[in-house]
């Protein structure tokens, strides 16, 4: 039998061989190795070598971690060895030297439980005697002798050795014995039978391992260099330090540190890591990675104020007037303010209250945090968590991480210096979540007087007391997650009343813009009709943002027309030239219709910046009795309407609406502006006298809003957002606004000029919606006197008057 290259035989044998499974090592014919053998198969297969020819086969294993090799986890082609050595050791293991002798390929593999044996079939090498064998003899020679000599791991020794070697077999297979190559390689080198293509392989194998060699010389040579040179900067380094310090020229940067760990206050916890900090710096080299990190820590734990405090200032009366001069109105903020200052007056020790002002854009939440600050004294902070979805931007990066740093509540308290400041929490129902983690679960210590006196930064590593930290959150809705909702005190900003913001106009904005445009007092007047003008005809807000920017278009247009203009000294804008600076009218003021119409009902609706009013057109026309609705409406607005028309229907001859007019007509019910998605129960009973106008075709009052939710019963539930909605209401024009009985508490609160200005109509039942909204109230259907009724199996008839 011949192998595929015709250059070596194949002989059968039918001896049959222990197997010993080997794991990461190749044994090559004569070469002599020791091996350790632990497994108890393998030690079977050595004793049943021993009784016999002391011949064993060693096969190379394919993956090494195989405990319990099968007969598929073993390499087909391995040695026949002779045991030179046997030792027993007292782990149990046995200690065997021996020595390869020739190749083979397993024929047949017999498997038992003590151990395994294989029939197998010997390599015959044939000898390779021409010119051609002797010169890529000496090649490989000379190749393995230029390998050495740029390996250290390969001892010269070895070349002397290799020079005795005549057969060009024993010298491949010795060569690739020493060479550093993967298992999978050195089993590929056993495998090839041919001599000539086994040097011809290991020329290749050596050329590419020189290839690598010079390759990681060049790099070492390169580092070398840098070594040298960092070595010579750092000896430098140490000399001018050396020389600054004979001179009492420049402090020593480790003493520096050492003295703010020792005087800044830090906590015993603070100041214990911060020395062992120090003592690991002290030991690296200064230009070290390493050392730059640990610098880096330590300045930011020194930094961090541990005991200095701002003083806070407890005389109520100068803060609430510094609370008054910033603001106009918001009186329950300046009350809970006061009260936080005269319990901490009283108590010289309290721990920070942490509220959270909700309320619709342009209120001013942000700029009453600043006046917060200055009525107590406390030095401003402010973190904007509008858009983080990273948990480490509140607690911080380990330090593990390259550029880490601590998180966005350490770098502020470093910033501002004091252990007790004022820290604004802007717009945190803005923070996301994804999958670096949830930053408003991280806030739920910051946030929480019990826990965040032992707040832990993952860069800092040590506690830090925030308890003493006025934390004051600012929200537009309340669309807040409750864990965190559930540590703040929430107090709820409206809009503002035309008043308020007529005052606020005339008291605050237009003295900012005349500065912030260089203009002179004298130079700008604007009349309160003008000012009234602006907040109904070119603004609908909650707040007073678009107001202002609407007064610094005044004033820039003024600015230029008084520097084109050399006659121009002053400038005075009244109602009747507004339009020349602001353009034509944006909106309608009063925008409810003007004429009582059927099917059509003014509703009332919260938004985030505001109330609004919510149109509600009902339509019946001839068909089949569907009904439709349209404007973009949610679920929890769609089921309202299925609950009004429920209510309609019961009620049918109280209202006298005849029974099959459901069956005849089609009502479509639409909701305006229907890119605006609308949802909520509110319009309950906006809805219901919507459907019974239509249905009776008896007009509803233009001036009359109303705002309510509906049960099947008919009863009139409580809403939220009333205050908004009033405004909204005012700012309309509406007169009179139907609210459920159980609001009729929060009126208490409201400020009297919207309550005086409104015919506010508490309701508990729809009969009395009905009867305040429509112009004149439905007709009941009368059954005829003596109307019979006919008997089981028909319909029931009636007479009705028309």
């Amino acid at each position: 039998m011949e192998n595929e290259n015709n250059t070596s035989k194949i002989t059968d044998t039918t001896q049959i061989y222990p197997v010993l499974p080997l794991r990461d090592v190749v044994v090559y014919p004569h070469m002599v190795i020791p091996l350790y053998v632990g497994r108890e198969k393998s030690i079977n297969a050595l004793e049943a070598a021993m009784e016999e020819d002391k011949k064993i086969l060693l096969i190379a294993q394919r993956n090494a971690s195989e405990d319990e090799p099968k007969p598929e986890d073993l390499n087909s082609v391995g040695t026949i060895a002779s045991i030179l050595r046997r030792l027993k050791l007292p782990d149990g293991t046995v200690k065997v030297l021996v020595e390869g002798d020739e190749r083979a390929e397993i024929k047949n593999l017999f498997t038992s439980e003590e151990y395994y044996s294989a029939q197998v079939s010997l390599f015959e090498n044939k000898k390779i005697e021409d010119r051609e064998a002797d010169v890529l003899t000496r090649t490989v020679m000379n190749q393995f002798d230029q390998y050495v000599k740029m390996n250290d791991k390969v001892p010269p020794e070895i070349l002397s050795s290799l020079s005795s070697i005549e057969d060009p077999s024993r010298l491949a297979d010795t060569i690739a014995a020493h060479m550093p190559l993967k298992i999978e390689e050195k089993q590929l080198i056993l495998e090839i039978s041919d001599v000539r293509e086994r040097l011809e392989h290991l020329l290749a194998q050596m050329e590419s391992e020189i290839d690598i060699l010079q390759v990681e010389k060049r790099i070492r040579g390169r580092v070398k260099q840098k070594m040298e040179k960092s070595q010579r900067e750092y000896y430098l380094n140490e000399q001018m330090k050396a020389i600054q310090k004979e001179l009492n020229d420049v402090p020593n940067e480790l003493e520096d540190i050492e003295d703010k760990i020792k005087n800044t206050g830090l906590s015993s916890e603070a100041k214990k890591k911060g020395m062992a900090e120090l003592n690991k710096l002290k030991m690296m080299s200064p230009m070290s990675a390493e050392a730059s990190v640990v610098r880096n820590y330590l300045e930011w734990l020194t930094n961090v104020p541990w005991k200095k405090r701002s003083k806070v200032r407890l005389d109520l009366t100068k803060a609430a007037a510094i609370l008054d001069e910033d603001h106009y109105g918001l009186e329950k903020v300046k009350e809970r303010i006061l009260e936080y200052l005269a319990v901490q007056q009283r108590m010289k020790k309290l721990k920070g209250p942490i509220l959270c002002l909700v309320g619709p854009p342009g209120v001013g939440k942000t700029s009453l945090g600043q006046s917060i600050a200055r009525a107590t004294n406390r030095k401003f902070t402010r973190m904007s968590l509008g858009g983080v979805r990273d948990e480490a931007e509140i607690r911080g990066h380990r330090r593990t991480y390259i550029g880490s740093m601590p998180g966005k509540i350490i770098q502020n308290m470093s910033k501002v210096g004091v252990k007790n400041p004022f820290f604004l929490l802007d717009e945190i129902d803005k923070m996301a979540m994804d999958m670096r983690g949830d930053p408003s679960s991280a806030l739920l210590e910051v946030l929480d007087p019990e826990q965040n006196n032992t707040f832990s930064d993952h860069y800092m590593e040590v506690d830090y007391d925030l308890s003493e930290l006025m934390f004051i959150a600012t929200s537009n809705s309340m669309n807040i997650p409750r864990p965190l909702l559930d540590r703040m005190e929430v107090i709820r900003l409206a809009g503002y009343t035309e008043e308020e913001k007529l005052n606020i106009v005339s008291r605050y904005l237009i003295p900012k813009q005349l500065k912030n445009n260089g203009l002179k007092d004298a130079e700008l007047s604007i009349s309160e009709g003008a000012i009234r003008d602006i907040i109904r005809y070119y603004t609908r807000e909650a707040g007073v943002r678009g107001i202002e920017r609407e007064v610094a278009k005044i004033a820039r247009k003024v600015v230029k027309e008084i520097l084109l203009d050399k006659k121009t000294k002053k400038v005075a804008v009244s109602s009747r030239n507004i339009e020349k600076y602001l353009g034509v009218r944006r909106f309608r003021y009063g925008s409810v219709e003007q004429e009582d119409q059927v099917g059509q009902v003014t509703g009332l609706a919260w938004t985030e910046v505001g109330g609004e009013i919510l149109t509600i057109e009902t339509a019946v026309m001839p068909g089949k009795g569907k009904n439709s609705v349209t404007g973009q409406l949610g679920d929890v607005m769609k089921e309202s309407i299925q609950a009004a028309m429920s209510v309609v229907r019961s009620r049918s001859d109280v209202l006298g609406i005849p029974h099959e007019t459901y069956e005849t007509k089609d009502i479509h019910i639409h909701v305006p502006e229907g890119a605006i998605p609308k949802d909520g129960p509110s319009a309950g009973i906006g809805m219901c006298t919507a459907l019974v106008s239509a249905l009776t075709e008896i007009p509803v009052k233009a001036d009359v809003a109303m705002t309510g939710e509906i049960t099947l019963r008919g009863e009139v539930l409580p809403i939220g957002g009333l205050k908004e909605k009033l405004l909204a209401a005012l700012r309309s024009g509406i007169k009179t606004v139907i609210i459920p009985s159980e609001n009729k508490k929060d009126l208490v609160d409201l400020p009297r000029n919207i309550v005086s200005k409104l015919d506010i109509k508490p309701v508990q039942w729809i009969d009395e919606v009905l009867q305040i909204a429509l112009v004149h109230a439905p007709e009941p259907i009368k059954e005829s006197v003596g109307a019979s009724k006919v008997k089981s199996g028909k319909k029931s008839a009636s007479i009705r008057a028309h």
